[in-house]
């Protein structure tokens, strides 16, 4: 998404990131542990920018199960324990919105946020979703934030059956900022296959959970059920890195505390 004018994703763009989810050439693996395997891609030198992808085998969650959990908004903010706000602003078409999410970085790391413009689309049996970061002018940066940038980051959920799936994540981000290089290796040795794990463990408390919360509502299944008000992309633009607080936490040590090892 390195255009100068906001778009939503087209089937290429869609295309383009399934067969990046599935490529192995040019990313080197660094975790490979029971179902989840995690490749990180070699960096330029001198930039912040960190590129991960994690794939896992999901049994006992199906394809469709997975896409409803990495949707729902509310059922998020039960199982995502890294959270700390996050909500959709508007809807752009029956498969793409604009939505704001913080969450908390390793201390003592200061947390981050993003806005991002995110699509979805259902491919046969398999599903992505993916976004990159925008700009709205009614959700600056905050002051006790730090405004990171999804270059690109998304999901792929692959069918391997009607009860089993493949889920693979991969996340270009600018942090923005340099950080401690145990940050880089916990996100890719501990971070990011616990997150992976924690997903899986809420599809399979999913279905119980979303037959006592408005079972029905689905609006990325049926988007004519959606609430959210319609933006135009004319009050988008590109959230460029540059334009940002870049902050040096390279020196930071890490703080030893208890890790949720779920």
């Amino acid at each position: 998404m390195s255009g100068q004018t906001v778009t939503i994703p087209d089937d290429q763009a869609f295309a383009s990131f399934k067969a990046e989810c599935v490529c192995e050439e040019g990313w080197n693996m660094t975790y490979n542990k029971g179902v989840v395997t995690v490749w990180t891609q070699s960096l330029e030198e001198g930039k912040s920018i960190h590129k991960i992808k994690c794939r896992m085998v999901c049994k006992d969650v199906s394809a469709e199960t997975m896409y409803d959990v990495l949707h729902d908004i509310e059922y998020r903010k039960k199982w995502d324990t890294n959270v700390i706000e996050t909500f959709d602003i508007g809807k752009l078409t029956v498969n793409a919105d604009v939505g704001y999410y913080s969450w908390k970085c390793p201390k003592p790391l200061r947390n981050r946020d993003v806005i991002t413009l995110r699509s979805w689309l259902p491919i046969g049996k398999d599903y992505i979703i993916m976004n990159y970061s925008v700009k709205h002018v009614k959700y600056p940066p905050k002051k006790d934030m730090v405004r990171a940038v999804s270059i690109q980051t998304g999901y792929m959920i692959q069918s391997q059956g009607p009860n089993n799936c493949t889920l693979t994540y991969m996340a270009q981000v600018d942090p923005r900022g340099s950080l401690p290089k145990w940050v880089v290796n916990k996100s890719s040795h501990f971070l990011a296959p616990c997150a992976m794990k924690k997903i899986c463990k809420a599809c399979v408390k999913y279905p119980e959970w979303k037959q006592r919360h408005n079972p029905a509502f689905k609006p990325w299944l049926y988007p004519e059920q959606t609430t959210l008000p319609s933006i135009p992309l004319s009050e988008l633009s590109i959230q460029r890195a540059e334009s940002l607080e870049n902050i040096d936490e390279s020196s930071l040590a890490e703080a030893h505390e208890r890790e949720d090892s779920d």
